[in-house]
């Protein structure tokens, strides 16, 4: 219930924002990569709209495979039942998939925070943070999110299973599914080595990288090419793997230069989560928690493409509002009441802003 009101108080401030320049916020609900995911899901990679273009306004054959197959098949899953096209199916989707990851997230903050507060108050700031009205879209982060924290708490909680078929799923949803891959696969091999639970962690390392090595195979195949989605993926959208040099170059350039105030906020957000990663290790949670956000941040902000979309791929971090959630946990209900409704409006303010205003995609 606490995630679902969030949502739509984000959905409220877009709605607002998108009213007063005279467009209907739904407008942007289903735009930028949700035009993708959806006509994927209606039409298959070979039968999306030849108008559609990537981030370079080019078009070839194998342009619509840098998107992972995991949420349009979802989509198409939830669309066969009566009176629900694409479009509300992939809502549906995301709404069930986003209740999902907040009971999961939840589950965390009483593990790492010690009480219930902890867990309500993770859930209020990952449903309210900055570019979250993506968990509204039809985009991939609620989905993976759920996948990610229930792979997480499959590791805590030793039920290797569960660690292995949500890497399996995540490997399908997106790119980022490489970072969950590797903490469970890590985590596997430490249980293994020091003789805990039998065969079972065998049961993770094996079915955890499965999905996404099934679908890198499979474009490798389509396109001719053993490294074939990572050429696709530079070829249409610039963004690749460089250490965080085109990263650190927008961040040094935004922050002296630039007028922009969004480019700038954007800018100071990207600081912020490295400064909370520092937290995370100050407050000694467990090292798949900690490695898990370090990853998910050194692949966002150590590859380079859209600078404008920093800020959205992090939103897969989320253990990284774990310090906050646990430091607010410990304050009085009035300090953390008004902390999280200031969260709250500049998370909707800057996520409707994203979508209603600035021109770029996010």
């Amino acid at each position: 219930m606490l995630y679902v009101t969030v949502r739509i108080l984000g959905l409220l401030v877009l709605a607002i924002i998108s009213a007063t320049r005279g467009a209907h916020f739904t407008n942007q609900l289903f735009s930028w990569d949700a035009e993708w995911y959806l006509e994927i899901a209606a039409n298959g990679y070979t039968g999306v709209d030849p108008t559609m273009v990537d981030g370079n306004g080019n078009r070839t054959a194998e342009t619509s495979l840098a998107f992972f197959p995991g949420f349009p098949l979802m989509i198409r899953l939830f669309a066969t039942l009566p009176v629900l096209g694409a479009p509300q199916a992939a809502i549906v989707v995301n709404l069930a998939a986003g209740i999902v990851c907040a009971y999961g997230l939840v589950r965390l903050g009483r593990l790492v925070g010690g009480s219930e507060r902890a867990g309500l108050l993770l859930v209020a700031l990952f449903a309210a943070a900055p570019m979250s009205i993506v968990l509204s879209m039809p985009y991939t982060e609620a989905l993976f999110c759920g996948a990610a924290v229930w792979g997480l708490l499959g590791v805590l909680e030793r039920r290797w299973w569960q660690a292995g078929l949500c890497c399996f799923a995540a490997g399908l949803i997106r790119p980022t599914g490489a970072v969950l891959i590797a903490v469970v696969m890590l985590a596997a091999l430490v249980a293994i080595t020091r003789g805990r639970d039998g065969r079972r962690p065998w049961a993770a390392l094996l079915t955890a990288p499965a999905g996404m090595l099934g679908y890198l195979a499979w474009v490798g195949m389509r396109t001719g090419e053993p490294v074939g989605y990572f050429e696709v993926q530079q070829r249409g959208w610039s963004s690749s793997f460089d250490g965080g040099v085109a990263t650190s170059r927008f961040i040094a350039e935004t922050l002296t230069a630039n007028e922009n105030a969004f480019v700038t906020l954007t800018a100071w957000l990207v600081l912020c989560a490295v400064l909370l990663l520092i937290l995370c290790l100050r407050i000694r949670m467990a090292w798949p928690i900690v490695l898990f956000a370090a990853l998910a941040l050194v692949l966002d902000l150590g590859s380079d493409g859209l600078m404008f979309s920093k800020v959205r791929l992090m939103l897969p971090a989320f253990p990284l509002l774990l310090p906050i959630a646990v430091g607010l946990a410990g304050r009085r209900t009035s300090t953390a009441v008004v902390s999280l409704a200031l969260f709250l409006g500049f998370g909707s303010w800057f996520s409707a802003y994203a979508l209603a205003v600035w021109p770029y995609a996010i």
